[in-house]
């Protein structure tokens, strides 16, 4: 029984990952009242960017749990209370099959809190087995030449290569920024050259005529 359990928890994580192009911190962070059932949404906290925090009178480097500054010692919580407050969150649409899993298995395991209770080490591990049993090659960089297994932000460039191939209009770019949660324009761009294959076309073209 517990087997069945893990093993669904692990379809669902790897489906959750591809369904929503998240990061895989966004999703192990994810918890039940995260989700919006009746509208079909995901609400997701932006967890790459760290707080980078300053004291507003001497300017040195603060974390989230700090009261006061180290170093000159003025109060500093209500700064560290604004930036949490302030953080970024995106709210993403999810499909129905996906939305219909993630019912299921919350009330199935009768989750309350984090709806994935694993670390990113077993996360990682999870993804890298699946592709295994699945028979999915391992991956080379291009530029390297080094062999990396499958993992889990493989799932979100699957998601972006996607959606890109299917909308490459600016708008389609746009959108798909403002799902994946890049603050940068380019780095969405960035897929628009992985998922295109107009140019390799187009230069074919050009030789068409002379093998006629």
């Amino acid at each position: 029984m517990e087997k069945m359990a893990a093993c669904f928890c692990d379809r669902l994580l790897i489906k959750l990952l591809f369904r929503l192009g998240c990061r895989i911190s966004e999703a192990l962070a994810l918890k039940v009242e995260d989700i919006d059932f009746e509208q079909g949404t995901v609400t997701i906290e932006h967890l790459k960017t760290r707080l980078e925090l300053c004291c507003p009178k001497c300017g040195a480097r603060l974390g989230k749990s700090h009261k006061f500054c180290p170093t000159c010692g003025n109060s500093v919580e209500k700064a560290v209370a604004w930036e949490k407050e302030h953080r970024r969150v995106r709210t993403l649409p999810i499909d129905s099959d996906t939305l219909q899993m993630l019912a299921d298995f919350i009330r199935r395991d009768k989750t309350k809190g984090l709806i994935f209770r694993i670390n990113r080490h077993r996360a990682w591990q999870i993804v890298r087995e699946c592709a295994e049993k699945a028979g999915l090659p391992k991956l080379v960089n291009p530029e390297t030449g080094k062999i990396h297994n499958v993992s889990p932000h493989r799932l979100r460039d699957a998601f972006a290569v996607h959606a890109v191939k299917l909308n490459d209009s600016g708008d389609g770019l746009r959108l798909l920024q403002e799902h994946l949660g890049h603050q940068s324009f380019n780095t969405t761009a960035k897929y628009r050259k992985v998922a295109g294959e107009e140019h390799r076309e187009w230069y074919q073209r050009l030789w068409e005529k002379e093998k006629s």
